[in-house]
């Protein structure tokens, strides 16, 4: 395989459920030899077991190699957003480039396990797409899809995001804040630390979730008016009971 390129893996790994990978996902994790894992520090530990796990569960044979790192984060006081971001990702995209240089041979396949779905709020793909146009380190990259928490959430509470006709918008909690009140649309929010909903119209229809697909998995559904305040404090508890929180939402008008 000598002067083969390095080939790299973004495999969307599904919301917190193993048995959401793809086939095409355990085809994936078969083919790799080197796993880059991430470690976002003791209150993220279960985020990495889970990834340690689905190794054990569907790749055949010891043949691969974990390679753990640390995750930078992001500077939590910042007057422009995006540039903060921005020096963010040129940390990470640092620590890629490291990574792909000492620990993945030519001609040997590396993966990252990408919660949910890389297309979806998750900076790897971009960062790697950024390091791929520089042409400093050889490699080509494939994309592997997953369940993603929208998909999760509508399964778990047993309903369509869309109403008829009508389209469904993804938002973060950020943006959300300035949003101007919900019309037809549905709109799914992500990344909410905030916990802008509480701002809403309590006519508004909130179908919540938060671990989805685990078994720690928390569901509150209703009016705003209503179950606001309980999805704030359950937020809260859970939050402080596992150090850790990933919830989303969907918001829409009483059809």
């Amino acid at each position: 395989m000598s002067g083969a390129r390095r080939t790299l893996l973004l495999i969307g790994i599904g919301a917190g459920d193993p048995d959401y990978l793809t086939l095409q996902a355990i085809k994936a994790l078969n083919r790799a030899d080197v796993f880059f894992i991430q470690d976002k520090g003791q209150d993220k530990q279960a985020l990495r077991h889970l990834r340690t796990e689905i190794c054990e569960r569907f790749i055949e044979g010891g043949h691969y190699r974990l390679v753990p790192f640390d995750y930078p984060t992001r500077a939590k006081e910042f007057s422009d957003y995006k540039a903060n971001v921005a020096s963010w990702h040129g940390e990470i995209e640092a620590i890629y480039a490291r990574l792909l240089r000492d620990e993945l041979q030519d001609g040997q396949c590396g993966a990252f396990l990408i919660w949910g779905d890389p297309s979806l709020y998750d900076s790897t793909l971009r960062i790697i797409e950024a390091l791929h146009r520089k042409s400093e380190i050889a490699f080509d990259y494939e994309i592997i899809p997953g369940i993603t928490a929208v998909q999760a959430l509508a399964a778990q509470h047993r309903i369509a995001l869309n109403a008829i006709g009508e389209p469904v918008h993804i938002t973060t909690g950020r943006k959300l804040s300035a949003q101007q009140p919900l019309g037809g649309e549905s709109v799914v929010v992500m990344l909410d630390g905030e916990q802008a909903f509480t701002r809403i119209d309590p006519e508004v229809e909130i179908f919540w979730g938060a671990y989805l697909g685990t078994k720690e998995q928390l569901l509150i559904a209703g009016k705003l008016g209503e179950v606001a305040d309980k999805i704030a404090s359950t937020r809260e508890a859970a939050r402080h009971s596992n150090g850790w929180i990933m919830d989303s939402y969907l918001l829409r008008r009483p059809r």
